[in-house]
């Protein structure tokens, strides 16, 4: 780990999550410096699920990163402050399928730790397992209004990570 940063435990983390995730956003990242893919995310949340920390977040399989998490066991979201949220608008509007290394394009540098990347800006970065997944079922919205987040029927595969590892920007 870079001397930047120092390991806290998930109940240390003094952000409001609602605001962390839902407008800061944060870099949901899979694969190994090798081979990775990022993507920025406004939906999910951290809490308590089966007596662990969890993380969860929502991939559609069209997405790229889909894929990388389908592939590898672990992921990182990342929040970061607001002097980066044009790396994140990138991040979020550019395909890896099209844009290679696409962190690096956006300016950030990757990092690697135990085979998962983080990106070195980040001033948050939480590690997770993937425990649990399961697919968004339409026939289970008990508010119609769900529905317009899905005109092309791609709907989200929700991913439960189990909270290995935070670590914060000193």
């Amino acid at each position: 780990m870079i001397e930047e940063f120092r390991e806290i435990n998930p109940e240390q983390i003094s952000d409001n999550v609602f605001k962390l995730i839902g407008s800061d956003w944060m870099l949901i990242t899979s694969g190994n410096k090798i081979e990775y893919n990022c993507m920025t995310a406004s939906w999910g949340g951290l809490g308590v699920l089966w007596d662990e920390d969890v993380s969860f977040c929502f991939i559609r399989p069209t997405r790229y990163t889909y894929s990388f998490m389908e592939k590898n066991d672990q992921y990182t979201i990342s929040f970061f402050d607001e002097s980066y949220r044009e790396a994140l608008d990138f991040c979020g509007s550019y395909s890896g399928r099209n844009v290679k290394n696409k962190g690096v394009a956006a300016g950030l540098t990757p990092m690697e730790e135990n085979g998962v990347v983080f990106f070195k800006e980040a001033r948050l970065v939480i590690f997770c397992k993937k425990i649990y997944y399961q697919d968004i079922i339409p026939s289970n919205f008990l508010e119609d209004k769900i529905a317009h987040h899905y005109p092309k029927s791609d709907y989200h595969r929700m991913y439960i990570g189990k909270i290995l590892k935070c670590i914060y920007k000193c």
